[in-house]
């Protein structure tokens, strides 16, 4: 008996400490660390400026669900638009998404989500809503290229729908486009309309390319217009093919 006292002076407040720290490290696992989170968090607290875990969690879910209802709307925004311009086409067009796009070409060239196996081949015409985007000059089963009407190496023939005075159009990498007219001393001004001409091979007449905003008639060796493209090519998404034969 005296022999077990003795021990117990000696170790007992050992003992006794070690098992608090058993049963609390045991509490700490069954309740996966919430009541030292939690005080660590009221000590740290004051210290704090900016809303506790939980709480940017939250706000950050409600952000991720605002962004993805916004973006919803604006499909369903785009849909609505592509379904009223589409019936205001012919009934054979196709309907195809951008699906590839260069950074470093982005005003030349686009890739569609369609090709042969939907009925598209070279040649033929693509538009969106404002007008003109270009024509598909490469076509695989599944995707098509399209040379866009804002490329350098595109020319479009064109003339201005007031006067009917003709020249085409060529691409410059950007929303603006120039027209040079065949005629020296054509009757072009500021705001007119100009369309794609009857006596194009490349596309049919009457498509709407754009708008004049300037005209240089002392431009050599030809008079020179800045238009404005009337499609906005740099947001296109989709896009709508009509068939087309160059009269080559």
């Amino acid at each position: 008996m005296f022999t077990v006292r003795r021990w117990w002076e000696r170790y007992g407040s050992q003992l006794v400490l070690t098992g608090v720290v058993l049963g609390i490290a045991l509490f700490v696992r069954q309740t996966q660390g919430a009541l030292v989170s939690e005080l660590y968090y009221q000590i740290v607290r004051p210290f704090q400026t900016g809303p506790r875990p939980e709480e940017a969690w939250s706000n950050a879910r409600v952000e991720e669900l605002e962004a993805q209802v916004e973006e919803l709307t604006e499909q369903n925004q785009m849909l609505k638009n592509q379904l009223g311009y589409v019936q205001q086409r012919p009934t054979n067009v196709i309907t195809a998404p951008i699906i590839g796009r260069s950074v470093e070409h982005w005003w030349e060239q686009v890739t569609l989500g369609r090709g042969s196996k939907d009925g598209i081949q070279e040649g033929y015409i693509v538009t969106g809503p404002g007008g003109l985007v270009g024509r598909v000059v490469k076509v695989t089963p599944n995707t098509s290229r399209v040379l866009l009407v804002s490329d350098p190496t595109s020319k479009v023939g064109a003339v201005v729908s007031r006067t009917r005075y003709m020249g085409f159009v060529r691409g410059e990498s950007s929303d603006q486009a120039v027209m040079e007219f065949f005629e020296k001393v054509p009757d072009v001004e500021k705001g007119d309309k100009i369309v794609t001409s009857h006596v194009s091979h490349l596309f049919p007449a009457g498509i709407p390319i754009g708008e004049v905003e300037s005209v240089d008639l002392e431009k050599s060796p030809a008079p020179e217009v800045i238009i404005r493209l009337t499609t906005p090519i740099q947001y296109l998404e989709w896009v709508v093919v009509e068939p087309f034969e160059p009269k080559l």
